[in-house]
């Protein structure tokens, strides 16, 4: 009867295994060794928001961040199919840091419960991140130097529309520079990073403020996203 041949080997990797996991179980499933993140992993699109915030306050000579006293990302929800960028932070918004505060904070508020949105499920930014010495409308030069900043902060929201409220935001997104009341109330195709996102043009809520007249024109552009938002199917 031949003798049966002991793997000291194979006892040696058991025994291996077993001090340093004993409950290690064989699988002859192969590992996925890549972790893939979708469009909605929130922790991933934080790591992004918070490198891209490094990134935008890192930035040097620049008269609007000297001037300002808090640099003012978004707010909102990270995931939300609708992304509102309004011009630049006034005092209320440089000194507390958050977009859309205030008089203008309850304004936009008012125009999103008249679409049934709440504002807490849209996520809101602005195209400047710094508020403008004596809020004066940003210059063209400073536009296109912080419109790389909004081009990638709309990438990583990666919302289903995007609404550009004033003609700094429009600019900024689109590189249209000419009168918002002529690009107002049409819907435009922006590409980013490969991928095609609608947006709407509106008057921001600051101008409303102080012409109330154009509110007439802001319902019609607000109807025309309610029923982009129902054609689409989205929920919100």
């Amino acid at each position: 009867m031949a003798k049966k041949t002991l793997n000291q080997n194979a006892k040696y990797v058991q025994d291996l295994i077993d001090s340093v996991e004993p409950d290690y179980i064989f699988s002859n499933k192969p590992l996925n060794r890549f972790k893939v993140f979708d469009g909605n992993d929130k922790d991933n699109k934080r790591e992004k928001l918070s490198n891209l915030k490094e990134k935008i306050n890192s930035i040097e000579n620049c008269i609007l961040k000297s001037n300002s006293k808090n640099l003012v990302m978004g707010v909102g929800d990270i995931n939300s199919p609708i992304m509102i960028v309004g011009e630049a932070p006034g005092i209320e918004e440089d000194n507390s840091g958050l977009p859309f505060q205030g008089e203008v904070g309850k304004l936009l508020n008012k125009m999103l419960l008249a679409i049934n949105i709440d504002k807490e499920k849209v996520y809101t930014t602005y195209s400047i991140n710094f508020r403008p010495p004596e809020d004066r409308k940003p210059s063209s030069q400073e536009i296109r130097r912080y419109s790389s900043f909004l081009i990638e902060h709309s990438s990583i929201i990666n919302p289903k529309i995007i609404i550009l409220m004033g003609s700094t935001a429009m600019e900024c997104l689109t590189g249209i520079n000419g009168k918002i009341s002529d690009e107002r109330g049409k819907w435009k195709e922006i590409i980013i990073k490969d991928k095609t996102f609608p947006v709407m043009i509106t008057f921001s809520a600051s101008y409303l403020m102080r012409y109330p007249d154009n509110k007439k024109y802001s319902w019609e552009d607000l109807k025309k996203i309610r029923k982009k938002i129902q054609d689409l199917n989205i929920n919100i």
